[in-house]
């Protein structure tokens, strides 16, 4: 079994060092004007990415903005690859806690447009979208709702959730382009220590109470 083992290993690293030979002997024939070649790639490469960046920032990207009407809406989703929306209204707490999530990652996520919009101004939308519960965040591509963030539940039920917890969620509807891992969510000081316990066996992990077991605003803002 051991001798196996060191055989799938040596064939393992042999694989990889005839790769990277073949990349050096690749480099080695290469002249000026192939050089010459990559760096013009390149250079069109980062061109064609600043160009990219102006065009979602003369689109308003980069911000957390609150339109005002569904006609809005829509011309935005026209206009931008990817959306996020939040419907909001002023009377529900939650939808403060999202929006102070949501400024944050707005000017980190430039390929996506962060728009909010008060559910009473949008009546029809509401409706067509089957809106139900607030907080509500929408996710269109190409024009289409592809997802929804139904109150706090795939945020870890609580309220103080992490920013880094929303944007692993919109990691994994494809709203935003995320550098994490998508098969995992980032795990805050509490559950980390939590986990951190239950694996060396000084006791379970505390159960925390969802956001309809929470006291004194038990639920959701059903709309």
């Amino acid at each position: 079994m051991e001798q196996a083992l060191e055989q799938h290993l040596l064939q393992a690293t042999q694989a990889m060092e005839q790769q990277v030979d073949a990349e050096i002997e690749k480099m080695s024939k290469m002249d000026e004007d192939d050089f010459d070649a990559l760096r013009q790639k390149r250079m069109d490469m980062m061109k064609k990415s600043a160009q990219q960046k102006q065009e979602w920032l003369a689109q308003g990207h980069g911000e957390y903005t609150e339109i005002a009407n569904e006609k809005e809406f829509f011309d935005e989703c026209k206009k931008s690859k990817k959306v996020v929306c939040h419907f909001f209204r002023d009377s529900t707490f939650r939808c403060k806690i999202v929006d102070k999530h949501l400024y944050l990652l707005a000017p980190k996520h430039l390929e996506t447009r962060f728009l909010k919009i008060n559910v009473e101004k949008a009546p029809f939308l509401v409706e067509r979208l089957r809106i139900k519960v607030l907080p509500t965040i929408c996710v269109a591509k190409n024009g289409k709702t592809t997802d929804y963030i139904v109150g706090f539940n795939d945020l870890g039920n609580k309220d103080d959730f992490s920013t880094e917890m929303l944007e692993w969620r919109l990691g994994t509807a494809d709203a935003i382009n995320y550098s994490g891992d998508l098969l995992h969510p980032p795990l805050d000081d509490e559950a980390a220590a939590s986990r951190n316990k239950s694996v060396l066996g000084y006791g379970r992990p505390i159960q925390k109470k969802t956001i309809r077991d929470d006291g004194n605003s038990s639920s959701d803002d059903d709309y």
